[in-house]
């Protein structure tokens, strides 16, 4: 089975990039292989750019397992927001080259990043999860809220509302949007800069800063846990 993530280690900045070839779904062994890239990055105190393919950032979940139900689904959600909730609370900086649409989970992780750059484009950032009949998990409205405005979180939320580059950085979802011919060359450079942090100052401030995100999300991945199993 071939690897879904690649990592390269350059001058301390590690880049991680997700290609399955496809929609860069968030399947169990992309959280896996994620999850091993991330193990890396922090054993080598790297500074981390994490990238989809070209013209897709992640489209999220496998969808047909995540509405075949069963346990295989209910390990794959959590695995998905503990994944979140990792990147959240990364010792190193996470900056995230945002290369296209960004879905549901996909864009979950995305709200994860420190440091936001997307390319331009006709793609969309959105939760879609009301649209397609599912009801929005507890721990991703709490990743939603850490960085939506209050009106876009509540449209983000409860209406589905696809959002464009174009009106990303006002809702929140992005920090910066730039050509994407640019794209790499920037979130490189902005990974440059953030490696001249103290990292102790930035691993503490960080778990300061978003303690009360981060115990939400936890209570959160918790509770939609038990309710996944009690439907299951």
């Amino acid at each position: 089975m071939r690897t879904l993530v690649t990592y390269r280690l350059e001058d301390s900045i590690a880049t991680i990039t997700m290609d399955d070839g496809k929609m860069n779904v968030m399947s169990l062994q992309m959280l896996t292989d994620l999850n091993a890239a991330l193990d890396q990055a922090a054993a080598d105190r790297a500074v981390v750019v994490l990238s989809g393919r070209e013209g897709v950032f992640s489209a999220g979940f496998d969808l047909p397992v995540l509405r075949a139900g069963g346990s295989e689904s209910i390990v794959m959600v959590r695995a998905g927001f503990e994944l979140a909730e990792r990147v959240l609370s990364f010792p190193m900086p996470v900056a995230i080259a945002c290369t296209g649409h960004a879905v549901a989970m996909g864009v979950f992780l995305l709200l994860s990043g420190d440091y936001r750059v997307g390319a331009t484009g006709s793609y969309k950032l959105t939760a879609n999860e009301v649209a397609i009949g599912l009801t929005m998990p507890r721990a991703a409205i709490e990743i939603l809220r850490q960085r939506l405005t209050p009106a876009h979180f509540n449209r983000a939320v409860t209406i589905a509302e696809p959002f464009s580059p174009d009106n990303a950085v006002e809702a929140g979802f992005l920090d910066r949007v730039v050509e994407s011919s640019e794209l790499q060359g920037v979130a490189r450079s902005t990974a440059v800069a953030l490696s001249a942090l103290d990292m102790d100052a930035h691993a503490a401030s960080k778990l300061r800063a978003r303690e009360h995100t981060l115990s939400a999300i936890r209570a959160a991945i918790d509770a939609d846990y038990a309710a996944f199993r009690a439907r299951a």
